[in-house]
């Protein structure tokens, strides 16, 4: 499962980078990043679950489908800050 590890990796440094720049945005701003941050939380723990547990891969291809959707969901979310952040 390198594609979900490779998606969480990229996931960690977006939120990485944005975080830097959230202190200073608007209380919208702020509110989308609290959603997305318990998101990405959620989907940590379970990418890791995933990756870790070889039955769960065995039997799991479905869940590790909604995982890479869920990360691709959380990608797009830390793009769109991103652009409303430089947008001001």
């Amino acid at each position: 499962m390198t594609d979900l590890n490779q998606l969480l990796q990229e996931l960690k440094q977006r939120r990485d980078e944005l975080r830097v720049k959230i202190h200073l945005a608007s209380k919208d701003i702020k509110e989308d990043w609290d959603g997305l941050e318990e998101k990405m939380h959620n989907f940590s723990g379970k990418a890791a679950k995933f990756s870790e547990d070889a039955k769960l891969k065995e039997t799991g291809a479905g869940l590790g489908d909604a995982l890479v959707n869920v990360g691709q969901e959380l990608k797009l979310g830390y793009e769109r800050l991103r652009d409303a952040i430089e947008d001001r």
